[in-house]
């Protein structure tokens, strides 16, 4: 596996959460199979989408939020070759029609819970036609289109091609030993250098943007260490992209806010402690490849919160590998945030998501700081395995079948909410 090719597949930018603008996507090509006015949207998701579109912000629409805003305005986008950021087209245009339809009841959703994998099936009728579009496993990996009931080929451009190869590469890494994952982080070539260094600027941009947020009191009650200055800013950039802010973030395995919580620490604490730039590169490119081997176990939407047992977990390992750290001591801190966050629950992409990234990131330098002492949660103690590796599987495990009823509850709960 060479750095690049991974970072071309799991490091890519996105404007606004990338559920919402899956939705988009698929009601926008969906909607490029006929013409006339919108007349009516249906949408059928798998529970996970449907949760993490439930309340999170839209760029461009005003505070907008939610599924059906974003099937709404999806359907009235004229360029669905714009992949996951085709929320920049929406105009006062688009979202008076998107209201109008929401105002008729014209749009639906619908959750399948046979679905354990990301699902988004949209149709969209027009005064001319209609149109389907389904999307599944990756937020954009568009497997069918139908033009008035008929099969039409797939469009070459705005779509994911490759997201076959994006599971099987987590995979790979999921299996790979530590050494061979750090082996490939300090092979950074100037391609992928460029890749990473812009992706940080983007998401330092966004979280520097988010402090505006914050009243003052947020600062002074905080204190101001360095760690503490971090996962603020982290809280930031996450509470500003959740919010619906118009700045695009470079993803990581398909979450905008892992790359946040992955990039702006590591670069921030590589920059402050005069790390050299090759080191910094090294240290996030690790903790993007550890991030992704733990979203293999977790799955791209998951019961647990993705930025704490997944990015916070990546961070804990560019963090070790930044000051010094060998294998072993990346093993220890991912035994330390096992034994931490695991069970961070995920109810759904919104602006509580920021507070858990601080949580996530304080418990990466912690996590990363006893490790490098030599110390780690044993393999005696609860679901911690013989290393870090054996413990990921292990976290996987919990999310993906001790946490079902878990996450089944949550779609029930917020249900009965949108109900009123």
């Amino acid at each position: 596996m060479k750095l690049c090719d991974y970072l071309a597949q799991e490091w890519k930018p996105a404007l606004g959460c990338t559920e919402p603008a899956s939705i988009a996507l698929a009601a926008a090509n969906a909607a490029s199979m006929c013409t006339g006015n919108v007349r009516s949207v249906r949408l059928v998701c798998d529970p996970r989408m449907y949760k993490n579109c439930y309340a999170v912000g839209i760029p461009h629409s005003g505070g907008e939020s939610g599924l059906l805003w974003a099937a709404a305005i999806g359907a009235h986008l004229s360029d669905p070759t714009c992949g996951l950021e085709g929320f920049r087209q929406v105009t006062p245009a688009i979202l008076a029609a998107a209201g109008a339809l929401l105002d008729t009841g014209q749009v639906s959703v619908e959750v399948d819970p046979s679905q354990r994998d990301l699902l988004v099936d949209c149709r969209v009728a027009r005064s001319e036609g209609s149109g389907r579009a389904v999307i599944e496993l990756e937020h954009a990996r568009l497997v069918r289109l139908e033009a008035n009931g008929e099969v039409r080929p797939l469009p070459t451009s705005g779509v994911d091609t490759a997201a076959d190869n994006v599971r099987g590469l987590r995979k790979e890494l999921a299996y790979m030993p530590f050494p061979d994952m750090i082996e490939i982080a300090t092979n950074v070539d100037s391609s992928s250098a460029e890749l990473l260094t812009e992706g940080v600027k983007l998401n330092v941009e966004i979280a520097q943007h988010g402090l505006s947020h914050f009243p003052r009191r947020f600062f002074q009650m905080m204190g101001d260490d360095s760690v503490t200055r971090l996962s603020r800013l982290v809280c930031a950039g996450v509470f500003s992209r959740m919010s619906g802010d118009d700045y695009t973030v470079m993803t990581l395995a398909a979450s905008g806010n892992k790359g946040i919580t992955v990039a702006v620490p590591l670069f921030q604490w590589g920059e402050d402690n005069g790390h050299p730039k090759d080191r910094i590169h090294e240290a996030l490119a690790l903790a993007c490849l550890v991030t992704s081997a733990t979203t293999h176990n977790l799955g791209t939407l998951s019961a647990v919160c993705g930025c704490s047992n997944a990015a916070g977990i990546g961070l804990a390992a560019g963090l070790v590998h930044l000051e010094g750290g060998d294998a072993e001591h990346v093993s220890l801190a991912m035994n330390n945030m096992v034994g931490n966050v695991t069970g961070m629950i995920c109810d759904g992409a919104k602006i509580g998501c920021a507070m858990k990234t601080m949580t996530s990131v304080d418990a990466a330098f912690r996590s990363a700081a006893l490790a490098l002492s030599g110390i780690g949660i044993p393999e005696t103690d609860g679901i911690i395995g013989k290393d870090g590796k054996e413990s990921l599987w292990n976290l996987g495990r919990i999310a993906r079948i001790g946490m079902t009823s878990t996450d089944s509850e949550i779609l029930k709960i917020m249900q009965e909410k949108l109900r009123g």
